[in-house]
């Protein structure tokens, strides 16, 4: 509690002496001097930054996520997420609950619907968190996490996945229902406090969790089908990417945009990154004008007389290439870099991790699926292009689109051109391709290789030669259990590790959500 109170302390003296954050802290109390003592407020205010721009690390890390997307290549030396190289994860995510009930202790003298709403977030946060872990590794502590310090509790037992995802969907229901009931509400940097926000972010999140169900919909217990068409048809869901769940940014060291290399947050890794094939081969292919809102033109290219205009200009070099191959890449000027906006710029464009594009493409893929009806899948299906294309139009100056911006008339002409057609299947690969376009250096939470995993979409090359997962001719599947958890845990880590992989921890291993 101590280590709390003191950083929100600092984050309020932050704010006092004149510094512009776009986590608004101010709103929860512009004079720390007042009080020593927590609120629910500031407990919010902790929590959220835990989940948002605590879980959205800089520089390095920032791209971390997205060479195991294979959005991205980096060629400082081998790195292992590129090459399909995944080790041991931990459960910090978690930590971060034990605060959820401090909060609604704080809570329970509020006003009745500021009560709701401050449990509504607790909800929402503790699904969220218990979600991403779930999502890395299968089977894991639920009915009895962060039990240490209320109940003395330090060997919790490891739920099934699949009770774990009943428990995630039926705190999304409870969080709605809560929020509906509730008041705006202070300590919140995202959506200002607004509980028609959260209300719509629950729901949109609720039918990402129940499309990563899409095998389980003969389940009972689940119900996947008729859960995801109530919420579809009948609760509020994210209108366009104002609603996004994102974190801005600001001109102020700490806060400023994560791969931002400017005076007040130097990025010295800014010389490693080229983007990739994968994303820039379907762009090209498609006349797709967010590649020159992602992308650099190749210095070799450009040289050679090309204008950045120029289609044929920009080079996607293929992540599953030997390292040395991709620093002969980057030394001759024969790649594309990222966007000099996202160095350039100290407020680039908010990230997302969960954005209003994203709840359009699982309405098309449920549409497609056959889980609703009433509005045509291409209809949300243009509606995640179009979101996607005017969030970039909105965050992009026009120095930085290198000629060639998307307009309404551009966005027009295009829809049409990559349509919906063929079978489901191919109609699912088209609407996973444009989410994974839409997601660059977006949805931060390894969304893309998520999306690669459940469906083969976006195709990504297996290179035997240069593959580090073992054995070299599949990708991994999942991560290991935390080293913790086997050394202060061992019986039950052992239990869920037989009763799901044979006793073998191994990242190849299928985790329920993924069995037929």
């Amino acid at each position: 509690m101590k280590n709390i109170i003191r950083h929100i302390i600092v984050i309020l003296m932050t704010s006092a002496m004149g510094l512009s954050c776009t986590k608004n802290f101010d709103e929860i109390n512009s004079n720390p001097d007042k009080s020593t003592t927590a609120n629910d407020a500031w407990l919010a205010t902790s929590m959220l930054t835990s989940i948002t721009s605590g879980d959205i690390s800089s520089t390095k890390s920032f791209v971390q996520p997205f060479m195991l997307g294979k959005y991205a290549l980096w060629t400082e030396d081998q790195e292992g997420y590129q090459y399909n190289k995944i080790g041991r994860t931990g459960f910090d995510r978690l930590a971060v609950l034990r605060n959820v009930p401090v909060m609604l202790e704080y809570a329970k003298n509020e006003p009745e619907g500021l009560k709701n709403s401050y449990t509504a977030l607790g909800h929402f946060i503790r699904a969220w968190q218990f979600y991403q872990v779930t999502m890395q590794l299968g089977d894991i502590p639920y009915s009895e996490a962060i039990q240490g310090e209320s109940e003395g509790n330090i060997k919790p037992k490891y739920d099934l996945q699949k009770d774990v995802f009943i428990g995630i969907l039926n705190e999304l229901d409870t969080a709605n229902m809560l929020f509906a009931a509730g008041t705006d509400f202070s300590g919140d940097f995202i959506y200002k406090g607004s509980v028609d926000k959260w209300q719509r972010l629950t729901n949109s999140f609720e039918l990402n969790v129940l499309m990563q169900l899409y095998k389980k919909t003969g389940d009972p217990d689940l119900n996947v089908v008729s859960r995801f068409k109530d919420i579809a048809e009948n609760r509020p869901l994210m209108r366009d990417y104002n609603d996004n769940f994102a974190v801005t940014y600001a001109n102020s060291a700490g806060y400023a945009y994560p791969w931002s290399n400017t005076p007040v947050q130097i990025n010295s890794f800014t010389i490693y990154p080229m983007v990739g094939a994968t994303l820039i081969t379907p762009l090209k292919a498609m006349h797709d004008r967010r590649l020159f809102y992602y992308a650099e033109p190749a210095p070799t290219l450009i040289a050679g007389g090309k204008l950045p205009s120029d289609w044929d200009a920009y080079i996607g070099v293929e992540a599953s290439d030997p390292i040395a191959s991709t620093k002969s890449a980057r030394a001759s000027g024969n790649f594309s870099d990222f966007n000099k906006r996202y160095a350039d710029l100290y407020n680039a464009e908010p990230v997302g991790l969960l954005n209003y594009w994203d709840v359009q493409f699982l309405l098309a893929e449920a549409t497609v699926r056959g889980w609703i009806s009433g509005t045509p899948a291409e209809a949300y299906y243009d509606a995640g292009i179009t979101g996607s294309m005017n969030f970039l139009t909105n965050y992009t100056p026009d120095n930085y689109n290198h000629g060639m911006p998307i307009t309404a008339s551009y966005i027009t002409s295009y829809l049409p051109t990559v349509a919906l057609a063929g079978s489901a299947d191919n109609m699912i690969k088209q609407i996973i391709t444009q989410k994974y376009l839409a997601g660059f250096l977006q949805d931060v939470d390894y969304n893309g290789w998520y999306e690669n995993r459940r469906t083969g979409y976006p195709e990504f090359v297996l290179n035997p030669e240069t593959n580090l997962n073992i054995p070299s001719t599949g990708f991994p599947k999942r991560w290991l259990y935390p080293s913790s958890e086997l050394d202060y845990n061992p019986d039950n880590v052992a239990d869920a590790i037989q009763s799901q992989y044979d006793g073998d921890d191994d990242v190849n291993a299928l985790m329920w959500i993924l069995k037929d």
